[in-house]
């Protein structure tokens, strides 16, 4: 396993996670993308301290990140300041390839369903290890998180990848550690305050999802 990142830029702090995620939802729960993309760096930076295990994850997720940042900044940026202003201005506007890769390979709604599916993955990831015991085994919670999740997106040859690199996860200690929080109560006690705010942004971009048909986006 390379060795983690440990400069002070690339350092996790789940408290950072956590605040961004608490600024994602605005009074009427729409999901700012600005916010989204912010809680997304952090996890980054998450997947990144641990090394290299992760890295056809992150990867994906920055290339991801830097196209929402695109549209954000671009000429119709006033769409793109929620989730929910986006799926309604692409869609009117034909922005999106529906049922068959076409001539919006970058659309903002299929790149953010493309995030949207591996921040269920690691939703359900950090809740096995909030709950978990000292003895249990990290490549064991990563590998159900996953074939609860994104396995069923991927092809064969990825997802037999993906859980060879499982089996090279450090053990739980280790990633209580890059959390930066302090010890495990008080992680386990920050995981119990930010998962809740996770899961809530990854429910109504799902339920919006859903109404729109577009869960399934090639």
């Amino acid at each position: 396993m390379a060795a983690p990142v440990t400069t002070e830029e690339q350092k996790f702090s789940l408290r950072e996670v956590l605040d961004t995620f608490k600024l994602c939802l605005s009074e009427n729960k729409e999901v700012y993308l600005e916010h989204y993309c912010a809680g997304w760096r952090g996890l980054v930076k998450f997947l990144n301290s641990l090394g290299t295990v992760f890295g056809f994850i992150s990867k994906d997720a920055v290339n991801k990140i830097q196209i929402l940042v695109s549209h954000m900044n671009g000429e119709n940026a006033s769409h793109y300041l929620t989730v929910q202003s986006m799926v309604k201005y692409e869609l009117e506007g034909g922005l999106v390839d529906l049922t068959k890769r076409g001539s919006h390979p970058e659309s903002g709604c299929r790149t953010l369903l493309r995030l949207h599916r591996a921040l269920r993955w690691l939703e359900l990831f950090l809740e096995r290890l909030r709950t978990s015991s000292e003895d249990d085994k990290t490549s064991v919670m990563c590998a159900e998180a996953y074939n609860e999740s994104l396995a069923q997106h991927h092809m064969w040859v990825v997802s037999k990848a993906a859980r060879m690199a499982f089996c090279m996860l450090p053990a739980r200690q280790a990633f209580f550690e890059v959390m930066n929080v302090g010890p495990p109560e008080k992680v386990v006690a920050m995981l119990g305050e930010a998962l809740p705010l996770i899961s809530e942004v990854y429910q109504i971009t799902e339920d919006l999802y859903a109404q729109n048909n577009l869960l399934n986006l090639p």
